[in-house]
């Protein structure tokens, strides 16, 4: 009898299979080479450490505030604007009559610009308080400075006598302070009908 030869079982891949229709691993390999190649990114630059804002958005350095801008600028009240004038009065009385001998010319030339001060500083509504208070300081101001004998009624008439013969800076510091609460009050009052006007052209017509 004739006895069939069996074959051992091949484990490896079948022949009748179809070929993989990919290519080469050779040909795989250098094209996504020449793919890397050309998507390969040039030398990226790195941000700076700190945000930087552009030129154009750089907010301009601040500008020097002038010297007239940082001068003080209080707002008296009508007693206050009277305190500071007689204070400030008398002890420029007291100085001229240590300094210069009493000299009532040197206490009326001092006299002008306390004036000036006082009718700026005194608030919008004590305004005609000023030219009020500014004479009385001058008469304040005057006790050191007034000769006359010992007692009070040496200093009276001392006080009166100065006050007679001094009585062109008192009028001219008084006038002073006189105009400029006027210029004030002006300036106030058309700000106040600006305002009025801006106002009622903002309202809708009813």
């Amino acid at each position: 009898m004739e006895q069939y030869r069996t074959r051992p079982a091949q484990y490896g891949p079948r022949r009748d299979r179809p070929r993989s229709s990919l290519p080469p691993q050779a040909g795989r390999g250098a094209g996504g080479d020449a793919v890397r190649a050309v998507r390969q990114p040039g030398p990226q630059r790195r941000p700076p450490a700190g945000p930087q804002r552009p030129q154009a958005l750089r907010r301009p350095a601040p500008a020097p505030v002038p010297a007239a801008a940082r001068l003080p600028n209080p707002r008296l009240t009508g007693l206050g604007s009277g305190l500071f004038c007689a204070l400030v009065m008398f002890l420029l009385g007291g100085l001229c009559a240590v300094l210069f001998g009493a000299s009532l010319t040197a206490y009326g030339v001092l006299y002008l610009p306390v004036c000036v001060l006082t009718a700026v500083w005194v608030r919008r509504g004590d305004l005609m308080t000023a030219p009020v208070v500014v004479p009385i300081a001058f008469a304040v101001g005057l006790l050191p400075v007034a000769d006359g004998d010992v007692g009070t009624g040496g200093k009276l008439m001392g006080l009166v006598t100065a006050l007679a013969t001094q009585a062109g800076w008192l009028y001219g510091g008084t006038l002073v302070a006189g105009l400029i609460v006027i210029v004030r009050r002006v300036r106030l009052m058309q700000r106040r009908r600006a305002a009025m006007r801006a106002a009622a052209g903002a309202r809708p017509p009813g």
